[in-house]
């Protein structure tokens, strides 16, 4: 930079200007700084590029990996949920059988409890004075009798002719 004094002022300092060969000079130097700054750019640009794509790289993975865990949380659940559903569906059967056994057990409560009470035989005496225990001795043998429960556990049936209207 030339001024009207006949001084060039570069980077704080004053260079008495000789002839055209020392502008020349100063010339080749700003376009070596200048270049040296375009590489110098270049290369800022390419490492900032490199570590821009790495990071992109990185979220990249990450991503793909945050996902693959996603679908495994996923089956997980739906697993579990089905699971969940079958138990549920067990202690629902399990509960109803738990209903039906209570009510025949209290059926078969009350019928053992029918079957110890003493026989009223309506005559006025004691039970345990003329025969004994007022008819238990025959229930008593009646559920002792190996061969009576063959029995137990069957149904029922009546027929329609059995029926008289």
């Amino acid at each position: 930079m030339a001024s009207s004094s006949g001084t060039t002022t570069s980077s704080g300092g004053s260079y008495p200007i000789q002839n055209s060969g020392s502008e020349e000079d100063l010339q080749q130097l700003m376009d070596q700084r200048r270049k040296k700054r375009m590489i110098s750019n270049r290369e800022s640009a390419r490492r900032s590029r490199k570590r821009k794509q790495k990071h992109l790289d990185d979220l990249t993975s990450q991503l793909n990996q945050l996902r693959k865990e996603n679908n495994q949380i996923i089956s997980s659940v739906s697993i579990t949920t089905q699971h969940y559903i079958s138990v549920e569906a067990e202690n629902s059967v399990l509960r109803a059988q738990v209903a039906e056994l209570s009510h025949r057990l209290q059926s078969l409560n009350e019928m053992i409890a029918f079957m110890y009470q003493p026989v009223d035989t309506g005559c006025g005496f004691e039970d345990e004075q003329y025969g004994g225990g007022g008819g238990t001795e025959f229930v008593d043998e009646f559920m002792n009798n190996s061969l009576s429960y063959l029995y137990a556990n069957q149904p029922i049936m009546a027929s329609a002719d059995m029926i008289q209207y």
